[in-house]
């Protein structure tokens, strides 16, 4: 007769119900996306080594998304079509549910998931405050969105995890995860790291920071911790967030960063991200 399995330690085992219970809606039945070598990518990719880093997600994840913002068609699109403003953690865990479904679920899930956003697309339409129209399908609109979440992910992971990481392998990342932009539409879609800075620079004229971008900061690094266990990590990684974001989008959205206590700010990050690879290994 084989022997038991062993008892999971106990930590390891509180530790990552509350990172899958924060990132699964569990009252939609919702439960962790299961890895599949038949998805749009698979083990071995770049998207699979990225994007596998709790830590590092979350930091992006945020990151990008005050990124994103600082574009007034984003920002709009969000402000008059989502209901950011009282489910921000709902918004997060959509957002992150799709990334892990894209990367990492079977490809007929994956394929699913993209129909679905598309669709939403076509719905979001509106008019900006000084009379332009603005419409979610825009491939350049989904383009900004895909490169301020591919750079922020990939930043991220650099900085948490492999902070020798080959520009070789950076331009992998953004060849692969470019096909789940490609397939919402994005244009034009950068396939490596040179090509992701100049669209980010060509971009930069189109940003503007006003009273609602200012708003959707505070909504986003002020939100509540889901309990009161959750608030120290909460407050490193929105620390940390806030620190991987350029200095000139810092100064866009009036946020210092971290001054002095950035090495604590990094610190903190650094061992929550090896505390959680230790536990979900």
């Amino acid at each position: 007769m084989a022997s038991p399995r062993p008892i999971a330690h106990p930590l390891k085992r509180a530790l990552v119900g509350r990172v899958r219970a924060l990132l699964n809606d569990q009252a939609r039945g919702e439960t962790p996306v299961v890895r599949s070598a038949d998805g749009l990518f698979g083990p071995g990719s770049m998207v699979w080594r990225v994007h596998g880093d709790v830590t590092t997600m979350m930091v992006g994840g945020v990151s990008a998304l005050l990124l994103q913002m600082l574009h007034p068609a984003v920002l709009a699109g969000v402000w008059d079509h989502s209901s950011f403003r009282g489910d921000m953690i709902g918004r997060l865990r959509r957002t992150a549910r799709f990334i892990a479904v894209t990367s990492y679920a079977e490809r007929n899930q994956a394929e699913a998931a993209i129909a679905r956003v598309r669709d939403v697309h076509t719905r979001v339409r509106g008019v900006l405050p000084e009379g332009m129209p603005y419409a979610a399908d825009d491939p350049r609109l989904l383009a900004w969105v895909h490169v301020s979440e591919a750079v922020s992910f990939l930043d991220a992971w650099i900085r948490y995890a492999e902070p020798g990481m080959s520009v070789a392998d950076q331009d992998r990342y953004f060849a692969e995860f470019a096909r789940i932009a490609e397939a919402l539409g994005a244009h034009p879609v950068p396939r490596s790291r040179a090509e992701a800075d100049a669209l980010i620079l060509a971009m930069r004229p189109a940003l503007v920071a006003d009273a609602r971008t200012r708003e959707v900061a505070r909504l986003v690094l002020s939100q509540p911790a889901p309990s009161m266990a959750a608030a120290p990590v909460q407050a490193i990684t929105f620390q940390a967030a806030v620190d991987l974001l350029p200095r000139w989008a810092r100064r866009m959205h009036g946020l210092s960063g971290p001054g002095l206590a950035t090495p604590a700010v990094r610190l903190g990050a650094g061992g929550l991200a090896s505390t959680l690879r230790w536990a979900f290994r």
